[in-house]
């Protein structure tokens, strides 16, 4: 049943609710949930006697760090302990819940890190204990003491009363010197697991007579990252609902639900459709959410396509209602995992920026359109994403650009004659050059052959051949299958074409195919190029000898007399 707390206030009495992660603190450590090897430890060395004088409990929030230092405090102090535990009976163990005992002393570092609040905390622990068998320390969030601070506690720590007891907890264990670390008797709190989670929800709800679900419990577990504490205080909010409370009902009480929004900008980064991306920001703005908020979510849902990616049973590893996984894996499969993992760390570093930048919107919006289009990004981790883009499109045989821009009559030059260099879309029109140069007359594939000149110039590797493939898929689909696997050398103003496919050169010879090639270059490089077939020389097919024939004439050649039989 729910507990009730009555007091008196202007000459009436009130009812005071207790939250539940503080009625439902344990009190023993048999009701420690998820720290076996800890408890087990401290219970044991109370049974025994053998008390060391501090202990360090250091563990991420909510996972038992300051119900255990309590409990501990109770133990050695407990006039009847039974097996190692308090039995909570006694005047001593009630007098320390309820605070009447001043030989149990709990301070919060945080507000009292100071040399002075130190150096008091040393004077008093020289005086015996006025009711308790050990005056007990219990300093909370040690990381955030001084440095003058840590100093003054040193020497008290190391070499305390025999009436003195400290214990220190902290979730930043890697912030505490090397000095005190080495004085005290290490605890390490694990985040608790989410089946024990959901085993003491349900417990909980029980008593308190909530109608929880199991599959609210476990929602609840996932969503609180190991942490009890978080979890009894979702199960408060969410019993402030009507109805039972199932996982529909935690999803909108945790915020979980109502993130279509997400989807829908992931979507637009898969279609590289930056200005929807930038319009859906521009309504969350409007609608007061934060920058800071939605490139954290993004990130956690591109962590979320991540798992999809990566993990089989990736559903016990993301915390969203099950309706949801479905989608999420849908929409991984639109990415390649180097292009999560660029997405990422584009978000980590726009969040990173956030605390120096002066516009927060513009630093989200500079980071979706990065997300957005890939050749914006010049850093390593973009290219290789690139790259893995590339590699996937040749493998699915998907190699056209999602959205593609088709190239009209008017932007086609004629095939008979010269044409200025062809228009292009404003986002990717190429700079005009300083001197407009008279563009030469486009030739047929035959004539483009290079001729078996020993004098001329050798061919060197086209390097922007791949860029050009991708805008070429834009202009001219048809040609794309038939260009997979090719390869570009360049002689002068020539452009050689290397491929396998023996139909490619009849493409190139009929239609505005070689034309729109040339203009794919020309968008990439801005350079006018002519257009042709490399030709390999193919050698002379000699008849092979019999290695017997060749072994008689290196025989005779020595002067060996050949007998016939």
């Amino acid at each position: 049943m729910t507990e009730l707390r009555y007091i008196l206030f202007a000459g009436k009495v009130c009812v005071v609710y207790q939250v539940l992660y503080r009625k439902w603190r344990p009190k023993t450590f048999d009701d420690v949930v998820g720290q076996p090897a800890v408890t087990a430890s401290l219970s044991g060395a109370v049974k025994s006697g053998r008390l060391s004088h501090a202990y360090l409990f250091t563990g991420s929030r909510g996972t038992g760090k300051t119900s255990c230092a309590k409990i501990l405090a109770k133990a050695v102090n407990c006039e009847h302990p039974v097996d190692g535990n308090p039995c909570n009976a006694c005047a001593m163990c009630r007098g320390i819940d309820d605070g009447s005992v001043l030989d149990v002393i709990e301070i919060d570092a945080a507000s009292n890190n100071g040399v002075d609040n130190i150096r008091d905390l040393r004077e008093e622990a020289n005086y015996t204990p006025a009711a308790a068998k050990y005056r007990v320390y219990i300093i909370d969030e040690v990381h955030m003491l001084s440095v003058g601070a840590f100093n003054a506690l040193l020497k008290t720590l190391e070499e305390p009363p025999e009436h003195v007891k400290f214990i220190l907890a902290t979730t930043e264990v890697h912030k505490l010197p090397a000095t005190i670390l080495s004085r005290c008797q290490r605890f390490d709190f694990k985040r608790i697991e989410p089946a024990d989670i959901v085993g003491r929800l349900l417990y909980v709800a029980k008593e308190e007579q909530i109608p929880l679900t199991e599959a609210g419990a476990m929602l609840i577990a996932r969503n609180s990252d190991g942490a009890m504490r978080d979890a009894l205080s979702l199960l408060d909010r969410c019993a402030a609902f009507d109805g039972e409370i199932d996982e529909a009902l935690v999803s909108e009480a945790a915020g979980l639900a109502g993130r279509q929004y997400l989807f829908s900008l992931c979507d637009a980064v898969a279609d590289r459709d930056g200005a929807h991306a930038l319009e859906l920001v521009d309504g969350l703005y409007r609608n007061a959410c934060g920058m800071d908020r939605l490139l954290s979510e993004l990130l956690s849902h591109f962590r979320n396509l991540m798992l999809a990616r990566s993990v089989p049973n990736y559903g016990d590893l993301i915390v969203c209602p099950k309706s949801e996984l479905a989608a999420i894996r849908t929409q991984a499969e639109r990415f390649t995992l180097a292009r999560i993992l660029n997405a990422m760390d584009v978000l980590q570093e726009a969040l990173a920026g956030l605390k120096t930048g002066a516009n927060a919107r513009a630093a989200a919006e500079m980071a979706l359109l990065r997300l957005s289009d890939p050749t914006l990004d010049t850093d390593v981790r973009a290219l290789a994403s690139r790259i893995s883009e590339l590699e996937r499109r040749l493998d699915t045989g998907a190699f056209a650009a999602p959205a593609p821009v088709r190239a009209t009559k008017a932007d086609t030059p004629e095939p008979e004659r010269a044409a200025p260099p062809p228009e292009t879309p404003p986002q990717a029109q190429p700079p005009a050059p300083a001197e407009p140069q008279p563009e030469p007359e486009p030739e047929p594939a035959k004539e483009a052959k290079p001729a078996p000149n020993p004098g001329a110039q050798q061919p060197k590797p086209f390097p922007k051949w791949n860029e050009a493939l991708e805008r070429l898929a834009v202009i001219d689909r048809p040609l794309t299958p038939h260009m997979r696997g090719s390869k570009a050398v360049v002689r002068g103003d020539l452009l050689l074409i290397q491929s396998e496919n023996p139909l490619l050169e009849q493409f190139l010879q009929s239609g505005s195919h070689a034309t729109c090639i040339q203009r794919a270059v020309y968008d990439v490089t801005g350079t006018k190029y002519r257009i042709g077939i490399f030709h390999t020389a193919k050698p002379v097919d000699t008849p092979k000898k019999d290695p017997l024939e060749n072994l008689l004439s290196r025989a005779q050649s020595l002067g060996v007399q050949i007998v016939d039989q």
